[in-house]
């Protein structure tokens, strides 16, 4: 809290138009790289001063009534965001510009999506704010600093994960020097009550300043108070309008009163009130490494806190559950067991004498390392010995945790994988949060925001980790039953002048694909945060001449604005990939991928490096080599159609973000390199969802996924790639086959449940068509 000697100058209103102006974007600009900076100073103008946040809030409410007049719809939602941001932090709203929001709000609820999706989120909050004045910014703190409160017994917390291929050398103290303390405990409660106070009463009958002051010197005594401040909205907000609409001003002036006569001092009537800005919610910056496993690092988060208490459905097996070895040491267990046919009886005495049974697994023979445990493994090496396997007993109870979390969000978007002759859904992309609210899904204790930073290559890798998460999952619930996972991404492309160890593929396109299609859907996303990625190079360069200087949190700054307004997320299939080798004694390999895949012929490559010119003819022995394809080809109908075809190429394309606006559909496209000239009718573009590539030569093709050289597979025979089944929906259908097995996939809430995996990442806006 700012004191008198520390307050904010007044900004004019019309200095805050014109910023407001600057700020919003523009069909006639260009590159808007300066965008995100505009809003940060924006809100720095503000939020040190309560007389420029009711400023700032009345010019926004004017802006946003004018573009509902004049139909500019694509500033609705920069204005909507911005405008709530500032209303979370003002000192006080009078009632009639609450009123004011909360029409526009409901009207804008009557827009298509994702304007009525927005609406409706910010109608919700607004409404229960006006009701309850200060409940948003008490929530939020609570949560994110990890207040221990038994009125509001949830917690948040940013983790912010970083690519050391992108991100070393001086752009590491850029990011992680803003990893500042911040307040400690009893600051962060006087916060509480003096926004509280300040926002229920208001000038008039509450002195900000004085009150300040009272608070800072109550030590350990402010503790009570702040129990008081969230009991009393809490039990507000639950009742709801059942009780008089004074109760709560009541209750307030006289915790107001309260805090004054233990103080030895009157309380004033009226006066100006003190700044109240939100804190940075507490961020733990990471260099997502080989050795890093996030979910390992989100269990000691809620393990280390106390609230799990005060829900027993969810902490009943806490105790005795180990969280395992890394996800990394799993893949193993996590491939198919193939069942072995046996041709003896089964019977010890029918076995041919000097047959050796004993067929002891390399993990028998690690346990058995010992001189006494070898002895007793020869003498029983004529006898039959059970081969290590996994036996799976579900309980009814987390069967049903498993329904729960298979559910679809909005049952209007289900039926991810069809069966039958049409396709279950559409090739529309989906986005946006959910409007109904799931009424067996319970709310969960922990949010943990992820924040993935860097290029498509750490999009690819948090595709793998979460599908290797919801496979361990599948077969007991403990982390997605607890933590509320949300996934953000920035995009940050390595510096050009920079030298990797383990270069990006080259390829064409971009190298941060999925994050240029995120700014092209949502305009506000790319003002703010894809324009981050030159301001991180920026402020690495100025790192060595600004190392005594006082820094503002610029990009901690930001990437709370983004956790905290981005609430609309965009949805993007995961992939499914098998991979067989040349040699048959390579075992298959089973991987995930989520923008692109790569297939190339090594021995072509120098050859289509070197020729520039496209109209030089060439032999069809330097053309490529010849494969295979046999894919399904969707149409817009949902009538998807087998082809088979032979093709010589080089280079194979398959991608999963769209080109360009007009080529948005939900599917892969591939692209040849090049097609031989004999075939005319070969498409250069294959739009399919499932799809075999074989080799029908003697050579074999190098896969690449994801762009990434670390996922760089040689002397491949055939890929097969198909969307990818969340594996929650597939543990449910083969646990249900057992007892049912007449029944059909699609019977009971089947058919409501996720069938593809999708990997959801937040934005402002969704998708703005």
């Amino acid at each position: 809290m700012e004191l008198p000697g520390g307050s904010f100058p007044v900004v004019p209103e019309a200095q805050l138009y014109h910023s407001v102006q600057a700020v919003l974007p523009r069909d006639t600009e260009g590159p808007c790289f300066d965008k995100g900076m505009l809003r940060w100073t924006l809100h720095k103008k503000v939020q040190n001063n309560p007389v420029n946040s009711l400023s700032l809030v009345q010019v926004l409410i004017k802006e946003l009534e004018k573009a509902e007049r004049f139909d500019s719809r694509k500033c609705i939602i920069p204005l909507l965001h911005t405008l709530m941001y500032a209303i979370i932090q003002a000192a006080y709203i009078p009632d009639d510009l609450y009123k004011r929001v909360y029409d526009f709000c409901k009207r804008l609820m009557t827009y298509p999506y994702p304007y009525c999706s927005v609406g409706l989120s910010y109608t919700r909050q607004i409404k229960t704010e006006r009701l309850v004045p200060g409940l948003m910014y008490q929530r939020m703190l609570t949560a994110e600093q990890r207040l221990k409160t038994e009125h509001y017994p949830f917690q948040e917390r940013v983790f912010v994960l970083a690519d050391p291929e992108v991100f070393s050398g001086s752009m590491i103290p850029a990011l992680f020097d803003e990893a500042s303390a911040g307040l400690n405990r009893l600051d962060q409660m006087c916060r509480v009550v003096q926004h509280t106070i300040q926002a229920s009463l208001g000038e008039e009958q509450c002195n900000g300043l004085k009150l300040a002051h009272v608070l800072k010197h109550k030590g350990q005594d402010i503790e009570p108070y702040f129990q008081e401040v969230q009991a009393g909205l809490e039990q507000m907000a639950e009742e709801g309008s059942k009780r008089e609409g004074g109760a709560l001003k009541s209750q307030v002036q006289q915790l107001y009163r309260e805090i004054f006569s233990h103080a030895d001092s009157e309380p004033l009537c009226g006066g100006p009130l003190c700044d109240c800005p939100l804190p940075n919610p507490e961020m733990s910056f990471h260099l997502w490494t080989e050795d890093l496993d996030i979910w390992r690092e989100l269990a000691k988060w809620f393990r280390s806190s106390n609230t799990l208490e005060q829900f027993p459905s969810f902490c009943e097996d806490d105790d005795d559950f180990d969280f395992g070895d890394p996800l990394s040491t799993l893949i193993a267990a996590d491939m198919h067991r193939f069942s072995i046919l046996s041709s003896d009886s089964g019977i010890e005495k029918d076995l041919p004498p000097g047959d050796d049974t004993c067929s002891l697994t390399s993990l028998d023979t690690n346990s058995l390392s010992n001189s006494s445990k070898s002895n007793n493994a020869e003498q029983d090496c004529g006898r039959l010995t059970r081969r290590n396997c996994l036996k799976i007993k579900t309980s009814p109870i987390e069967s049903g945790r498993l329904i729960q979390e298979t559910l679809e969000d909005d049952v209007s978007h289900g039926g991810g994988l069809g069966h039958g002759e049409r396709r279950g859904t559409t090739l529309q992309r989906r986005a946006g949060a959910t409007t109904t609210t799931n009424f067996l899904k319970q709310q969960k204790p922990y949010t943990a925001r992820i924040v993935i930073m860097g290029d498509d290559r750490i999009v690819g890798r948090l595709t793998k980790a979460f599908y290797l998460l919801k496979k361990r999952e599948a077969r007991r619930l403990y982390l997605t039953s607890k933590v509320n996972l949300q996934f953000y991404y920035i995009p940050v492309c390595t510096a050009p002048s920079r030298s990797v160890e383990k270069p990006l593929i080259v390829s064409r396109g971009d190298s941060c694909s999925l994050g240029s299609y995120l700014s092209n859907v949502d305009p506000w996303y790319k003002c703010n945060i894809k324009s981050l990625d030159s301001m991180i190079h920026k402020l690495a360069n100025m790192q060595p001449l600004n190392s005594g200087r006082p820094k503002d949190p610029f990009i901690s700054d930001v990437i709370s604005y983004y956790v905290r307004c981005g609430q609309q997320p965009v949805y993007f299939n995961i992939f499914f990939v098998k991979i067989s080798f040349t040699r048959p004694e390579k075992e298959v390999v089973e991987e995930v991928f989520v923008t692109q895949l790569d297939v190339e012929f090594p021995e072509f490559r120098h050859f289509y490096e070197s020729v520039k010119d496209k109209t030089k003819k060439c032999s069809a022995e330097f053309c490529g080599a010849v494969i295979s394809m046999n894919y399904k080809k969707v149409t817009l109908s949902g009538r998807d159609v087998e082809k088979g075809l032979s093709v010589r190429t080089s280079r194979v394309q398959i991608s999963t973000i769209p080109s360009n606006e007009a080529e948005d559909l939900n599917c892969l496209t591939l692209t040849l390199n090049e097609v031989s000239m004999k075939n005319k009718s070969t498409e250069s573009k294959i739009r399919t969802n499932n799809i075999k590539i074989r080799t029908l030569e003697c050579r074999s093709f190098t896969v690449t996924l994801d762009k990434d050289s670390r996922k760089t597979y040689t002397d491949v025979q055939s890929v097969e790639i198909s969307p990818c089944l969340d594996p929650g929906y597939f543990a449910h259908i083969s646990r249900r086959s057992r007892v049912d097995l007449d029944e059909g996939q699609e019977a009971g809430l089947n058919k409501y449940m996720k069938k593809a995996l999708l990997l959801p990442i937040n934005t402002f806006a969704g998708i703005i068509n």
